[in-house]
Parts: structure tokens; sequence; C-alpha cells
């Protein structure tokens, strides 16, 4: 009550909220910047929803949120401060155990110096009193800033129910500006809330991340020009990384309470790569920014490439971030060479960032100016997005220069940090669609509800100030509350959810040998509905024939969708066992690189599957056999990548290992822009689920040309019979022939014995396309056949994963980019492909699979290079088999 009535009070007399906002901040200000060592001013550390003061594990204090110093905006004083009905269990209470939270609009409003500063939002995924955890979905605004959209803190949480996480973000607060963070539940959704554990905000130095005036800026990877990041810009942290070395707490940062990681989860190619550490060297920063940039324990850490030369010049020190496509970001990477004998010229490396090339002599004595001084550099780069793919991987790759330009072959790193730059004001990344909860049937909407969406308060604040000579303040103030009434819209269509634009039908579905089949990631059709689509199965929108039976192409949605539907022929060997799998499988899985599953229909003895429309058809259809032109190389080398981060996926990827089991050109698909998509899962398995039975005893099936010799012989079925599968297909794309194809006197022959007979007496040249003669680098063919050959060892543990296998392809990539970059497009000039292969051989183990003797690797992607097909109005989903 008497917080209630204070606010009141200050909301009827703005002059004196005014005067006392203005008392606390230069309270706040003496306070901080007279017991800090740094030039740091503000430090704020909120513990919202607590009723007291709170000390942290590590020592820090936490201001109470009831009666703050901190002013709130709660329009219909709907708020409530609660407590988790759970602990966490991996993060300490405070700030986590108590929250604030509200089905309204709240905002908290911080008397701050201006200049840049760090907000850090504390969440705790966890029920708490009458609000489920379920439907947590908001949006935050710091001033005009977009900071979360639509943002479901259960399914960002990284162990729901178990830990708090924390998002840091950087904005910089104008002169005379307060600092106003708002907490707005998503519309549309009934009982939606907002809430926040704690918030942070700790003032940094001008230029830590924001560019000087004067400055030149930084360079933008693969446009070759400069970029400036203005103050006008907002940065999220993605990553902050203590390379080589552990975890860094914010009370060793310098002041600015920032975290540092390990860099174990994020190494993706790390062989044989070595930890470097030196406890005693005396570190020299050239300025005040460098000092602040990062801690010492940092610097006294490292990761280099290792000792062995020929090793390194073979492979890529590579990490890997995910990161959201449609933004720009800030890659800043740490370095400080300590090991004495290293001078200026020794160690000299490439460095690319999202495979292109960001620095081709990377020499840090050169940069920094000597041992034991810290440096760092700043990239830009914009991650575009692949299809409808809303997060990629943005890769940091180090690799050491010809053997010409430094005496060492290796690399170092000591830390880096990945920020999002703010795109027209928003950092909000595309969320997980929102769910669509059907309302309770007899209860009225929430009178708090109904307040919010009726009404909404405005405040704003001018707060002047000028700095002469000595502390010499003048302001002038002045705070209008006024009251509107704003109906709000019913929200963006990103409001309606995947399954709510697909399930549109609510009747039971039916049953196939004794089990109900998914309803709730796809749509049930029924036949009428597929006739329509089809016109009654018109033989003249056929278009593909397979064992499954019949694909049509259909328009669905009023004709606003086209569509391939797959008819099952009742007389098929595939059955109800092959349809109900495919469902199962597809309905739960939702990946750029495979097929989506739309819809089924099951009426009448009518087994009907719906995916989406792939424009070009299967991969086979431009290998062999058909009309259309003949795929360039890199076009051959992206939809290999893209084929292989599906299978990727299903290994490692999704919630459980799945085992394809028929991997062939036929059952990957490709979409308009060329994307490939592996479809098919109708004879698919769920892998072993426990490591003392690293296999599935079942009885063999696939398609005759791609079927593991393994697999066939002991009846064990593992994702490396995948892997063998796709090695075939590596050998297609290739040659452009069949798995088995006829040889002069009319027998047989296996496509993946030719190639390895072809390798193994260095003859691999004999296998390649006609079309493809001169398109391919020396390199990457060397590495293509590498990775291909490993694929079709005998032994199943000897072939690699297909995480290697991806890496394996975009390295190969990399070498064809960078040789097209630096000698042109091969086309003029006949390669000489035995030559290219000689000397190379593929031993029966997985650790010397990846092996190049090339020096050059990832290079700038090129545009312009595919083909037009005669065939974007053919797509069909088939099964050869």
């Amino acid at each position: 009550m008497r917080n209630a009535v204070s606010k009141q009070f200050y909301l009827q007399n703005p002059l004196i909220f005014a005067l006392v906002f203005l008392s606390l901040l230069f309270r706040h200000t003496l306070l901080i910047s007279g017991n800090s060592p740094s030039p740091l001013i503000d430090g704020i550390a909120l513990d919202c929803g607590s009723t007291s003061d709170t000390v942290a594990t590590d020592g820090r204090n936490w201001t109470a949120d009831a009666n703050s110093k901190f002013f709130l905006l709660d329009p219909t004083n709907a708020s409530k401060i609660s407590s988790a009905l759970k602990s966490p269990m991996n993060s300490d209470a405070v700030p986590y155990i108590t929250a604030r939270l509200s089905r309204s609009e709240f905002t908290y409003i911080f008397p701050v110096t201006f200049g840049p500063k760090f907000i850090r939002l504390y969440f705790f995924p966890s029920s708490y009193p009458d609000f489920n955890s379920s439907i947590g979905y908001f949006s935050v605004k710091a001033n005009r800033y977009t900071l979360l959209s639509n943002f479901s803190f259960a399914s960002n949480a990284q162990a729901p129910g178990l830990d708090g996480f924390a998002r840091e973000y950087c904005l910089n607060v104008e002169d005379g500006q307060m600092l106003n963070i708002t907490f707005t539940p998503t519309l549309g959704l009934n009982d939606a809330y907002a809430f926040v554990n704690g918030i942070e905000i700790v003032s940094m130095p001008t230029n830590l991340y924001y560019t000087e005036d004067g400055d030149l800026g930084v360079k933008f990877v693969g446009l070759n020009n400069l970029s400036s990041l203005k103050s006008n810009t907002a940065l999220e942290l993605m990553y902050r990384i203590n390379v080589g070395g552990n975890f860094i707490s914010p009370l060793d940062d310098t002041g600015m309470f920032r975290s540092w990681n390990s860099d174990n989860d994020y190494l993706t190619i790390a062989k044989p790569s070595a930890l470097l550490y030196n406890g005693t060297i005396q570190f020299t920063y050239s300025d005040n920014r460098t000092r602040y940039a990062a801690p010492d324990s940092l610097y006294r850490t490292a990761r280099s490439m290792g000792m062995d030369k020929e090793t390194n010049e073979n492979y890529n020190l590579t990490w890997g971030f995910q990161a959201d496509t449609k933004f720009t970001y800030l890659v800043r990477l740490h370095f400080c060479e300590f090991q004495p004998p290293i001078t200026r010229g020794d160690r000299v490396f490439f460095i690319y960032v999202a495979t292109q090339i960001a620095e081709s002599e990377a020499d840090v004595i050169e940069w920094s100016g000597g041992n034991g001084f810290p440096v760092f550099r700043d990239y830009e780069v914009t991650i575009e997005p692949k299809g409808n793919e809303r997060v990629q991987n943005l890769s940091i790759a180090l690799h050491p220069a010809p053997n010409s330009s430094s005496l060492y072959s290796d690399a170092i790193l000591n830390g880096l940090e990945i920020f999002k730059l703010s795109n027209s004001d928003n950092l909000a990344a595309p969320n997980p669609d929102i769910p669509v909860i059907s309302p309770p049937t007899a209860a009225a909407p929430s009178h708090n509800s109904t307040k919010s969406n009726n009404h909404r308060k405005t405040i704003g604040a001018v707060v002047g100030g000028a700095v002469s000579g000595f502390l010499v303040l003048s302001f002038l103030f002045f705070f209008i509350f006024r009251g509107r009434q704003k109906v709000k819209g019913s929200g963006s269509t990103d409001a309606a959810s995947w399954w709510g634009r697909f399930s549109v039908s609510s009747t039971k579905f039916a049953k196939t040998q004794g089990a109900a089949l998914p309803s709730d990631l796809c749509r049930r059709f029924s036949l009428a509905e597929i006739k329509e689509a089809t016109n009654n199965f018109d033989s003249v929108l056929i278009i593909g024939v397979g064992g499954f039976g019949n694909v049509y192409k259909g328009l669905i949605n009023d004709g606003a969708t086209t569509v391939a539907i797959k008819r099952l022929n009742p007389e098929s060997k595939q059955g109800a066992n092959e349809f109900k799998t495919e469902i199962e499988m597809l309905s739960q899985l939702r990946y750029l690189h495979l097929v989506s599953l739309i819809g089924y229909c099951y009426e009448n003895k009518e087994m009907i599957l719906v995916y989406d429309y792939m424009a070009r058809g299967t991969l086979s259809n431009h290998l062999y056999k058909t009309d259309n032109p003949p795929l360039s190389w890199n076009q051959r080398l992206e939809i290999c990548i893209g084929a292989a981060r599906g299978l990727q996926y299903l290994h490692s990827g999704a919630k459980n290992t799945i085992i394809h089991r028929d991997v062939k050109t036929t059952n990957i698909l490709l979409d308009e822009k060329w994307v490939a998509k592996v479809s098919d899962f109708g004879l698919s398995k769920l892998g072993p689920t426990s490591m003392s039975k690293p296999h599935i005893s079942t009885v063999v099936k696939g398609t005759f040309g791609y079927l593991d010799p393994e697999y066939y012989r002991l009846q064990q079925l593992t994702e490396k019979s995948d892997v063998y599968s796709f090695g075939v297909v590596l050998c297609e794309v290739l040659s452009a022939r069949p798995p088995v194809y006829r040889l002069a006197d009319k027998t047989p022959a296996s496509l993946a014995e030719w190639a390895r007979k072809c390798y193994r007496n260095g003859t691999f040249d004999d296998i390649i396309d006609p079309y493809l003669q001169g398109q391919i680098s020396p390199d990457c063919l060397r590495k293509f056949a590498e990775v291909a050959v490993s694929c079709l060892l005998d032994n199943g543990v000897e072939r690699p994963s297909m995480n290697d296998v991806v890496w394996g392809l975009e390295f190969a990539l990399q070498l064809q980019e960078t040789a097209i970059k630096q000698c042109g497009l091969p086309t003029e000039v006949d390669i000489d492909m035995k030559s290219a292969l000689k000397g190379t051989s593929v031993a029966d183990t997985s650790d010397n699979m990846f092996s190049s003797g090339s020096g050059l690797t990832v290079g700038s992607r090129l545009s312009g290079m595919t083909f037009k097909s005669s065939s974007d109005e053919q797509s069909f989903l088939m099964n050869n088999s």
C-alpha cells in the first residue's frame, strides 16, 4: 500500500518526482565513481521481485525491487512480485529466485548518466504462483530499441526448469535521457505474461565497441570496405569466449562484470590444437581502450594449431557459432603473443570469418608491437539466409600462411566476442511461433488483461546537463503524464503458429496397425480435399512415379499453395508401416535440409502424403538420363553440403538419432533456390539408445547400389550405413553416373567399387563427368575424393561421421573458391587431374581421412555461377527401391 500511495503521489506531482529522480541520479553517480577503480560510472544490479537487498554467492550486492529507488511505471497496477516454485539447480539463487511478473505492460525507469551501457536481463524459466511457464511470451524494449519480440523464455532456455540465463545488450543513452526498459506481454495469447528476474546496468568506456570520431572504422568482411559502428546502433552479445582457457567470472573482468566462457563447446575443427599458457608475463597495453577490452587472464591463455607443420597446413582451426540470419555481426578477435621466441613475421596466418577471408597476413607482433602486448581486431559480417533458414553457422577459422610467408606454420587466438547489430532499432530474432491455445469455454477474460488492452500510459523525461571547467550543473526538467486510450491490434501474422496454420481439422485421426497417427504437427486432409487438389488424380499432374506410387503436383489452400502429393499404390510392397513411419518421423522434424511434411490423408484405404513442392525435382534428375543442363561444380558441391547437413541433423541434431536407411540421389530434392533437402523417411529407424549396443539388428532394406555391405552382411544397422550410401551419392555427383551401370559387355558394375579402385590406382580422374573437366581445382578434387572414398570404407567404424563429412565438403568448397579467387575461374586451362591426385591415399582410419596438400583454404563466396534449368516446373518425391 505504501508503495502504491507513493507512486500515485509522484504521478500527481511531476515536479517533485523529477527532483527526487535528479537527486537519485547524482547520488548514484557519485557513489559509483567514488568507489570504482575504473572510469565506469553506472553500476546497477536490481534483484527484481525481491523485498530486501541481497548478496549473490560471488559477493555482489543486488538492490531490492520493493520500494526501490528505481521507478516502476505500472499503469494498471497489475504487476506482482513472486518467488519461483523451484530453485535453480546450476545457477546462483540471486537474482533468479524472485521475479516481477505481469499480464500488463510495465516499465522500469533508471536514472543513468549518458553514454554507452551494458544491459543484462536475467530470466529463470520456472513456474510461478498463478503464472504458467508455457505462456511466458513477451517483448522487451530499451528506449527505442526492441531487444526481444514475442520471446518465449521456456523455449530459449538452455535447460528449461533447471537453469537461469541472461541476455546482454549494449546501447547508448543520450544526454538528457532516462533508460526505460519496458516489458510487454504478447498480444493475442490468452493470459500471456511478461517477467524478469534481474536487471543489471553497467557503464563502459565510450569507445570500447563504438567507433571513435576520426577512426576509419572496421573491416567489413566480403565487401572490402570499412564500416563505422555508430552510437545509434544497439548490440546484443551472442558469444564471449576465452579461447584455450577456463571460464572467467564477472568479478575477474575489467570492472564491467562480463562473463567469458571456455571455447570447448564451440570448437568444430580442433585437431591437434595446442593450449598455451604464460602465468608470469607482464602485459603492456597501448591505450585504455585495449586495457579494458578484456581481463589479463584472457591474454594468459591461447589456442594454437600445434607443432606439426604438415598437419597444420592441411586443416583449419575452426570454431562454429549459431547466428540469426538477416543481421550484421561485429566479430572481435583478441590476440597476444606471449611465447618469447616469436618475433615479427614468425607466425603469420589467414583469418576466415563466415568462410570469407578477413585477413590474409595476420601477424600479431606486427599489429601489437611486441611480445606481451595485447591487441584486438574487429570485423563486421552479414549473415544472409539460405532459403527459409533462420539460423546459420558463423564460423571463425585460422590457417597458416604459405611456408614462404612465415617461420612457423601456425596460428593463434586468445579470445573472441560476437555481437549482433541492430537492424532498424531491432535486435529481436525470429522465435518459434506462438502456440494457438484455445480459450476456456466458461471463463471470462481477465480484468487485468482487458485493461491492458485498452490503456497505456507514456512518460517523457528531459534532463539537461552541461559540464564546464569545474563541475557546473544546470538543469531543466519537466515531466508530462498523459493517459490516452489506445485500442491495440490483434497482432501480426507472426502470432499464428506453424501448427496453427496447418492443424485445421479437429477430427480424431484414424489408426493404422493399432497406433494413432500424430495429430499435433501435421494436417489431416480429407480425401475430397486431395481430389480437389489433384483434379481427381488427373494423370496430367503426375510429376513422378516410384515404388510408393504416383506423385502429383497439387494446389491447396484455395490454390494459394503448391504441393507434392504422394499416393500409395495399394499393390506396393511399401505399405502401411512405411506410410506410418514417414508421418511419425517427418511430423516431428523441421530443418532447412529436410523436406517438410505438410500433412496426410488416410481414408477409404487411401494412404496419401502431402509435402512442400520441390520445384527442381530430384538430384538424380540433374545428373544423368536428363535433358536438364548439367550442374556446375560449385552447384554440385553446395548441393552435397546441404544434403550432408540434412543427414547430420538426423544423426546428431534431432532429439533422437535417426538413421535414414535409404540415402540416394532420388531422395535428395532441390527447391527453387537449389537448396538440397533429404526426403523419403519410409524406411527410417531410430538409432541405438545405448552405448553398449551401438547398432540395431533389423531386416536389411534399402536400394541396390547404395546398400552398405557391412549392414547387408551382418544385418546390423548404424548411422554409418547412411554414411556409406552418401559416399555413393558423392561419386554419382562427381561422375554423373548411376550407382549401378553396365559395362560394354552389358555386365553390371558398381560405381562405388570403381571409384575405390580408381582412387587406389591414382586414376580417380577417370570417373569425373567430362563436363566438369577444367572446372575443379586440384586441391578441391583431392579433398572431395578423400571424403567420398572414406565414406566407402569396408568397416563402418572407420568411416567418418556426418559431422566430419560436412566439414570435409565445406573445406573442399573453400579450397575451390579460394582457387577461383586467386587464379580465376579454371575453365580456360585444362587441369591435370592425375597430377592433382598424385600421392593421395586414404588410410583405414577416420583420423587421417581429411588430409590435404594445399595451403589454400576458405575463399569468399561467388555469385552468379548457377545455371538456369528448364525443369523449374518439375518436382517429384519418389522411391525407386
